[in-house]
Parts: C-alpha cells; sequence; structure tokens
C-alpha cells in the first residue's frame, strides 16, 4: 500500500478494508447509549511501550487514521491500547508463530515472514530506529513533528521498509529515509496491518471503543444472525452493532 497524500485521509485507507464488512449496507442510526468512556489515553498505562515508544504509536497510529473527517480516528477508537496490549501478549513473541532458524531476512518478500524477531521486538527496535532517524534527520522524534512532516517521514519508512535497506543513489538522509535492515523491514507493515486491526476488532482487545468503527461502517458485529441483510443493497439496517460481551452500541 502507498502512503501517497490521499492515502492518509481515513476514509481512502478504509475503503478496502471496510468493503468487505458492511456488503453494501448504509450506515445505521445508533439505538442505543454507549457505554461509560474509558479513562483518557493520556491516563492509560502501557504494558509493553515505554513512554518514547507509546508516544510514537499514538503519535503514528493517529496518523494513519486521523481524526477529521466524518467518522472516528485511531486516538478516539483506542487503537494505541489495541496494539500495546497484543505486543504485551502472545501476539508480541509469537507465540504461535513457527519462528525455528533458518532465517533469511533478505529473500523475496513473498516467501513469508523471515525475520528472527518477534512482532515486540521488531515494534521496539523499529521504533528505535525510525526515531533517531527523524532525530537527525529531521529535527526532532516523530512525535515532536508537524503532520505534515510526520506523513512524509511514514511515505519513506514505508518505501525504504520494502526496499529493505537500499537507499536511492546521492540522496541524503532527509530525502533517502531510515535505512532498514531486512530483519525490520515488516515493522511499517505490521504497524499499518496493527492499526486496522485495532480500528475494527472487538471492544474486548481494547480497540474500536464503544464500537465507533463499526457504527461507522454500518458493520452489524457480534450479532446471533445477520444471515437476511447480507444481500439486501442501500437499504438501512435498523440495529446499531453488538460486541462479543453484549454490550450494544
Amino acid at each position: 500500500m502507498s502512503l501517497s497524500p490521499s492515502a492518509l485521509t481515513r476514509r481512502s485507507l478504509l475503503k478496502t478494508t471496510a468493503i468487505g464488512l458492511v456488503m453494501g449496507v448504509s450506515l445505521p442510526v445508533p439505538l442505543f447509549a454507549r457505554s461509560a468512556e474509558p479513562p483518557p489515553l493520556a491516563d492509560y498505562k502501557p504494558e509493553y511501550f515505554t513512554a518514547q515508544e507509546w508516544a510514537f504509536v499514538m503519535a503514528a497510529t493517529a496518523r494513519l487514521i486521523p481524526s477529521d473527517g466524518t467518522g472516528p480516528g485511531a486516538l478516539e477508537t483506542r487503537v494505541p491500547v489495541f496494539i500495546d496490549r497484543q505486543l504485551a501478549g502472545a501476539y508480541g513473541i509469537a507465540a504461535d508463530w513457527y519462528m525455528e532458524g533458518p532465517f533469511d531476512p533478505a529473500a523475496n518478500p513473498q516467501l513469508g515472514f523471515q525475520s528472527p524477531l518477534t512482532p515486540a521486538e521488531i515494534y521496539r527496535q523499529g521504533i528505535a530506529l525510525f526515531d533517531g532517524w527523524c532525530r537527525q534527520a529531521l529535527g526532532s522524534p516523530f512525535a515532536a513533528l508537524a503532520p505534515v512532516r510526520q506523513d512524509q517521514a511514514l511515505k519513506l519508512l514505508e518505501k525504504n521498509a520494502l526496499a529493505a535497506g537500499k537507499p536511492p543513489a546521492g540522496a541524503t538522509p532527509a530525502e533517502a529515509g531510515p535505512l532498514v535492515p531486512p530483519e525490520l523491514r515488516d515493522f511499517f507493515t505490521l504497524l499499518l496491518a496493527n492499526t486496522k486491526e485495532g480500528y475494527f476488532a472487538d471492544p474486548k482487545y481494547g480497540g474500536n471503543h464503544a464500537m465507533q468503527a463499526w457504527v461507522y461502517i454500518g458493520f452489524p458485529g457480534a450479532r446471533a444472525s445477520y444471515a437476511e441483510w447480507a444481500t439486501r443493497q442501500n437499504v438501512r439496517y435498523p440495529l446499531g452493532p453488538v460486541s462479543i460481551s453484549g454490550e450494544r452500541a
């Protein structure tokens, strides 16, 4: 996925993901009161991230799914909480992945995940690498940059992650972006995927607070039966979404 200027708007970023969920159903009108607001993100105590890493994740997810527009952004839906909890759990240590060698991080990406690092390790080392580059090339850590500069930096991170440490010939550090070693080339891919997962996942996992993302795209959630609506086009779905725990939006 290319981070062109239009791709950093929430509408274009989520369009492809959402279309498989809504099946053409129009946005519903929420019929149920939402649960009490959780503590502000500023008061959340990360389980995995350090303070500096948390600042990066807050800033990066806010650019990948911004708060402007007609729907909630990553911060409103508490996507950073989802990512933190995932990295602190089984996903972070790749508990159910095959992680035995040999590894070839520089192999063709089509051969699958080749890094010897777990997702949690990729995040930790990737954030340190990227923030270090932002300080050197742009004068501030990523979280302290202006939004336009953050967007530019994320584009370079994606480009050089895909290039796996092959900067353009003759480019300055600010033009070339961070030199991403092969074992970290999945950092941007994981960050973007986990951001979208946190936006659309069931609220029990920490993100999609109050099912705001489901309300926004008209997804019914974990309702017991939805079969009669799956083939209806341009018909307003009359009920709001329901979470796995039974909470209604």
